[in-house]
């Protein structure tokens, strides 16, 4: 400590008197332009020792000693003593930061910084010599901030040294011309020398990053053979929402394309996903409509599901459905169908069972599956995934559901609404656990109050068929210290049931696709890592959707289908950086949950202030009409502005009413612009403007409504 304690004290004592003793004027052209003169070796050696002790304090002015050099020294023995010097004087720093700060940032951020360590560890002098080539970021910043990676100080020298030669020679060149100038004006500046050498200094950095990039390329695709000719311009595989919208726009932008699918088209939305699901549900609807009908003075005999019609329907609607996505549709498009698996065997080749296709660009767009928990005793009672549970028959007199996410609470009424006895069981304190804690109590609300039982914070431990009985044993999730609502529990529990619908999540198919082949990289959660804009590591190969999260919803997918396809086909001339920030999500239950932007904890979590305005549907017009006056309407704005930066809104049609404020996001337009806008009476968007009437209510000026009020009172009688 001693020893710390004795160099910070060296170092402030030697940037004090740099401060103190004007070492600005060591700093300049005259000062050793004058001793330049005199004695040429002494010269050099004081104005080494300066740049040394310059840059191992951190001191700024390191471009200028630079420049300086080229104007005093020339350009070849002002490069020599810069190199050397700057070099030197940046592993100076590099120790000092090490030995001062390394082992309390390690220590301190130890679970940040692994994976950085792991990366220096392994390529930190390929990082560095990249930092070094392009002056991204400040000379001091890089060599403090590399102190405390596990670098080697003699690496450090060595990259440092190679990687800045090339910009100490820019800089010094661009000193030496100045150096050359006789007198200091137009004529002398404006010569071919001097203009060509600020030029090449103001473009280095440009040309730096481009030889860097064809470096990297180079070395990425060292070990293919890029063919000369390609079959088509682009394949994509994968046939669901992201694969077809990628093919219709490539389509579109008369490029040639060619589209794998090993499945069914239209992938999990058309088949086992969005659209059986809503068919359902509406299906539902009308059971718990009949079932209110006495509500507004109809009497409805009991009604009766009949499941397999019911399910026969849900086939129609996606039979129905169908040639939107179909063989036939897309080849009239132009673009090439193919069945069968693919597999990447090069960046610009796939097989597909046997058959090799090349195409310069590449999208992958193969989705996301149920994910199936380990759990003991699970394979055992047959579970049924979001994709299986379209098979059934029969109806399930109990059913269990694993998973209080959006599926999980979308199905779970659905079924109740059926006849079924559905229990949900959530890991989590609420359902719903991306909303807020409002949104999901009431959530449960609903639920409970149709019959479904909901258990939050508890886990399946292992599930047993014992002849025709099936069961699971549940164990609470819930911490020692957390608060329990009435009638919540933390004890084991038992509960039997005849079908159990896992719904825990999706997990992206990245298996057989030839990723691990060519080193393609996963993210910790298993979608495929890609940058800004949803390239892999090979830039031609691209990817979107479910694949790809961090949204695994079907307009997600699309969304991202149109920058993948795009910048895959059209990048070398424009590039897009894909925008998640307006990304609306709804939740298909009765009433509906609607929500695009921040909410509640969303804000919270990142730290953004925001006012909340909140408008209850009990007081809409239509919705009392409708006899389905519940629920509210949230918006998050600026704190006393009308910018709006989320919407929740809970209640009939939210995925409809939702899409109002996606527009007023996308396109600035606040809440004062939605408060002026007509709507038709009656109707339920007259919530949008009311929730916008509550947020002026609060900021009319008061001061200003007495003023008024005074003016309209001073004809009125006593």
């Amino acid at each position: 400590m001693l020893k710390k304690i004795l160099l910070v004290v060296i170092i402030g004592a030697l940037v004090s008197a740099y401060i103190t003793f004007g070492g600005q004027r060591y700093l300049s052209v005259d000062f050793f332009g004058d001793l330049y003169a005199q004695q040429p070796l002494l010269t050099a050696a004081v104005y080494f020792a300066i740049y040394v002790i310059a840059t191992a304090v951190s001191i700024p002015g390191a471009a200028l000693l630079t420049i300086i050099g080229g104007m005093v020294f020339g350009l070849w023995t002002g490069t020599l003593l810069v190199s050397f010097a700057s070099s030197i004087g940046a592993t100076l720093a590099f120790l000092a930061s090490r030995f001062l700060l390394r082992d309390w940032v390690q220590a301190k951020f130890s679970s940040h910084l692994h994976t950085i360590n792991q990366g220096v560890e392994k390529q930190g002098g390929y990082y560095l010599f990249g930092l070094r080539l392009i002056p991204l970021f400040p000379f001091w910043m890089i060599n403090l901030v590399m102190g405390l990676t596990p670098l080697k100080a003699s690496t450090f020298y060595w990259v440092s040294q190679l990687g800045m030669l090339a910009g100490t020679l820019v800089y010094v060149n661009a000193g030496a011309s100045l150096g050359s100038i006789d007198e200091f004006s137009a004529t002398g500046i404006m010569t071919p020398a001097v203009i060509s050498s600020f030029a090449l200094l103001a473009i280095f950095p440009l040309i730096v990053r481009a030889v860097v990039k064809a470096v990297e390329r180079r070395k990425l695709y060292s070990g293919f053979k890029k063919p000369r000719t390609f079959d088509t311009n682009l394949i994509v595989i994968g046939a669901g929402s992201g694969g077809l919208v990628s093919a219709y726009i490539g389509a579109t932008l008369k490029a040639r394309v060619t589209l794998i699918e090993r499945d069914k088209m239209g992938g999990d939305c058309l088949n086992t996903g969005c659209v059986p699901s809503k068919a359902l549900i509406r299906a539902a609807k009308s059971m718990a409509e009949m079932k209110k009908a006495a509500q507004l003075g109809i009497d409805v005999p009991a009604p009766q599901v009949d499941f397999a019609r019911v399910m026969g329907r849900v086939r129609n609607v996606i039979k129905t459905i169908e040639p939107h996505d179909s063989v036939e549709r897309f080849t009239g498009l132009g673009v090439d169908c193919l069945y069968g698996n693919a597999r990447l065997i090069s960046p610009w080749v796939v097989d597909v069972d046997g058959q090799q296709i090349s195409a310069e660009k590449i999208i992958l767009a193969t989705g996301a599956r149920p994910t199936i928990p380990s759990i003991p005793g699970l394979d055992q009672v047959e579970p049924l995934t979001s994709e299986t549970l379209w098979q059934l028959q029969e109806l399930p007199e109990r059913l269990l559901i694993v998973g209080g996410g959006a599926i999980g609470c979308e199905l779970a009424q659905a079924f109740q609404r059926l006849g079924s006895q559905v229990t949900v069981v959530e890991m989590q304190s609420q359902l719903l656990p991306r909303d807020d804690p409002q949104v999901a109590s009431f959530m449960q609300d609903c639920l409970e109050s149709e019959g479904v039982q909901v258990l939050t914070n508890y886990g399946a431990e292992k599930f047993q068929s014992q002849g025709d009985r099936r069961i699971v044993a549940l164990a609470s999730s819930a911490e020692p210290t957390a608060e329990l609502t009435a009638g919540q529990t933390t004890e084991p529990l038992q509960i039997e049931f005849d079908q159990v619908l896992v719904a825990i999540g999706r997990t992206a198919n990245t298996e057989g696709l030839g990723l691990e082949a060519l080193g393609i990289p996963l993210n910790t959660n298993g979608t495929l890592t890609t940058d800004d804009y949803l390239r892999t590591c090979y830039p031609n190969i691209l990817a979107c959707g479910d694949l790809v999260g961090p949204y695994q919803l079907t307009h997600a997918a699309s969304h991202q289908a149109w920058f993948a396809t795009v910048n895959g086909l059209l990048g070398r001339f424009k590039k897009f950086r894909v925008d998640y920030r307006i990304m609306p999500q709804v939740v298909f239950t009765d009433p509906q949950i609607g929500r695009v932007g921040l909410n509640q904890r969303d804000a919270a979590a990142q730290g953004i202030e925001v006012e909340v305005t909140q408008y209850d549907l009990s007081d809409l017009d239509r919705a009392i009409a409708d006899n389905d006056a519940r629920g509210f309407i949230q918006v998050l704005t600026v704190p006393g502005k009308d910018r709006i930066l989320g919407a929740t809104i809970v209640g009939p049609q939210a995925g409809e009413l939702i899409n109002e404020f996606v527009l007023a996001m996308k396109h600035n337009l606040g809440l004062n612009k939605l408060l002026g806008t007509i709507r038709s009476y009656p109707t339920l968007s007259e919530g949008n403007r009311f929730v916008a009437g509550e947020w002026k209510r609060k900021h009319v000026p008061q001061g200003l409504l007495a003023i008024l009020q005074r003016y309209l009172s001073w004809n009125i009688k006593p």
